[in-house]
């Protein structure tokens, strides 16, 4: 169990606001925490992991990961279960690895696949992928919901983490509760996808 979080601005990150977010998720990975903040002319992004090692427990494995010229970065949560068959594909198409990762088979497998790549990937996991290139967020999670992804849209911002209370730590995210969902909530004893109990937040 990882955790991940971040946000899209159309103006700059504050650090302060991503360090919260990231303090609230610290029960989800004890051995290792990383933050990066991407500033262009036109948005900006910050992407934040708290690390259980699990698989590659060398410092190679940190994230956020970015491949060779830093144009593509994610924040991982989960595990690929077919990634070193994956791995030795991408390897005969000339990509070099850093790591013995799963995480970084993702950040390779975009680059030849983009969003396709979710096609290839066979295991339970949620991440965020920033494409310096393309000024897009990608965020996906596996096809069941094994691991969670929350999101919001705020002010022009896009919030997103593994836990809504990372994203309450953002100013923009509203705390208005959503009573149709309440409502779902005391009679299922959950609150059904895409909605949460809170109006503005999605999962």
């Amino acid at each position: 169990m990882c955790g991940i979080y971040g946000y899209l601005s159309p103006s700059t990150i504050d650090p302060a606001v991503l360090r919260r977010m990231g303090q609230t998720l610290k029960h989800r990975g004890p051995d290792d925490e990383g933050e990066v903040i991407l500033d262009s002319s036109e948005v900006s992004v910050g992407l934040g992991h708290k690390r259980l090692s699990v698989i590659d427990l060398s410092p190679a494995g940190k994230q956020p990961m970015t491949n060779e010229d830093e144009t593509i970065w994610i924040t991982f949560n989960g595990e690929i279960y077919n990634f070193q068959e994956i791995r030795q594909k991408l390897e005969g198409k000339g990509h070099t690895f850093h790591s013995h990762s799963d995480t970084e088979v993702v950040v390779h497998l975009y680059e030849e696949l983009g969003t396709k790549c979710l096609d290839e990937l066979n295991g339970m996991f949620a991440f965020a992928l920033w494409d310096a290139k393309q000024q897009t967020l990608f965020l996906a999670r596996d096809r069941i919901g094994k691991k969670p992804l929350h999101y919001c849209v705020a002010g022009g911002h896009f919030v997103f983490a593994s836990e809504i209370k990372a994203l309450l730590q953002h100013p923009m995210v509203s705390r208005q509760l959503d009573f149709t969902s309440l409502n779902k909530y005391l009679a299922f004893e959950y609150v059904p996808a895409p909605n949460s109990i809170f109006k503005a937040i999605k999962s």
